[in-house]
């Protein structure tokens, strides 16, 4: 189910990132074998998200994941929504979700990377409190170059 979920919202959202409609990239991070490894690991947590019976999406944190000098701190990898569940609340829980559990475990720092053209999501991490605290460029050879730049947004517990 994980695996559908990945692919199926990925495309929704991130296919015209590449030269090869993204086909390297699912290939490589949602294939049964990766999932089941990231499933298993102690430090990875993810949630599917439910709307009415239908599975709208999923998050997935990393429960330590040091950024820079902040050793305390908890990455939220993954937060993606089919496009059809948008506008109904459910990024907004699984950010609240995210928050709690950085509350319970202690974190001092929550932090995320975006894709800078993604103008609307931006938008919404501002709105749950997050700030853009640098930039990051990914490598990925068979991704548009024009498309690589992403921001991290971080968020002080």
């Amino acid at each position: 189910m994980l695996s559908e979920t990945a692919l199926g919202v990925y495309s929704d959202h991130y296919l015209h990132l590449w030269h090869d409609q993204g086909k390297w990239y699912t290939d490589k991070y949602f294939s049964i074998e990766r999932l089941t490894s990231e499933l298993i690991n102690p430090n990875s947590a993810f949630y599917l998200a439910f709307y009415n019976e239908f599975v709208a999406g999923f998050l997935k944190i990393n429960l330590h994941a040091p950024l820079d000098n902040n050793k305390n701190a908890l990455e939220l990898e993954r937060i993606y929504l089919a496009k059809n569940f948008e506008g109904k609340g459910i990024g907004k829980t699984l950010i609240q979700l995210t928050f709690a559990i950085a509350k319970e475990s202690n974190k001092d720092l929550i932090w995320l990377k975006a894709m800078d053209s993604s103008v609307g999501p931006i938008a919404f991490y501002k709105k749950m409190g997050f700030e853009i605290s640098g930039i990051y460029e990914l490598k990925h050879v068979l991704m548009k170059e024009e498309l690589r730049g992403m921001v991290i947004m971080t968020k002080k517990m």
